[in-house]
């Protein structure tokens, strides 16, 4: 069975080396993998998002209502992807806003309170990340998308198993992070 899943947030969040750590896993079970990311206007604060099927596919790219799963590093982006989202699909979200450049010069308005208010009234499957408290309890302001990633898997909607994703990591991360990275994988599951 193909998993579709999208993950987006914005520049500095971990949002690609998440998709990517997801992806190296799902290869290590043998199973087909197609990705396609934006990062061109990734710099700090910059949208970044990740398309990834796992499974059969003709395309990386998911289409509208067909998303088994969005992984939000950041509720406006993770709005933003929302109509991707089929019906019963899971979105897993940091609650944690990043203000767009706009917003903090005065051109525009951001309510992350509102973005969550309408994660919660549009999605039936949502798990709300406190990542600020995560990474006070974790002691690591930079394991973000460890966190996050954990937290999609115990949806079950990535179809990757956790072994697989730790693998992966010690594969591309010094070995100094893999305590730090692998305590943020599962923080969600000692929750």
């Amino acid at each position: 069975m193909s998993k579709n899943i999208i993950f987006c947030g914005v520049g500095g969040q971990g949002t690609v080396l998440a998709s990517r750590l997801t992806a190296a896993a799902a290869m290590k079970e043998k199973k087909q993998v197609m990705t396609a990311e934006t990062i061109g206007m990734a710099q700090r604060g910059g949208s970044v998002f990740s398309h990834m099927k796992i499974g059969e596919a003709n395309s990386p790219l998911i289409g509208k209502g067909e998303a088994d799963l969005i992984v939000g590093f950041e509720p406006g982006e993770t709005v933003r992807q929302l109509p991707f989202l089929k019906k019963g699909g899971a979105v897993v979200t940091n609650i944690r806003p990043v203000q767009p450049v706009s917003a903090m010069i005065g051109l525009s308005a951001y309510d992350s309170d509102a973005m969550v208010s309408y994660l919660k009234s549009h999605v039936n499957r949502l798990i709300l990340v406190d990542a600020d408290q995560a990474l006070f309890e974790i002691g690591n302001p930079k394991v973000l998308n460890m966190v996050l990633l954990g937290a999609a898997l115990e949806t079950g909607a990535v179809g990757v198993e956790p072994s697989d994703v730790e693998a992966a990591m010690r594969e591309r991360l010094p070995e100094k992070l893999w305590e730090v990275n692998t305590r943020a994988l599962h923080y969600m599951q000692n929750r």
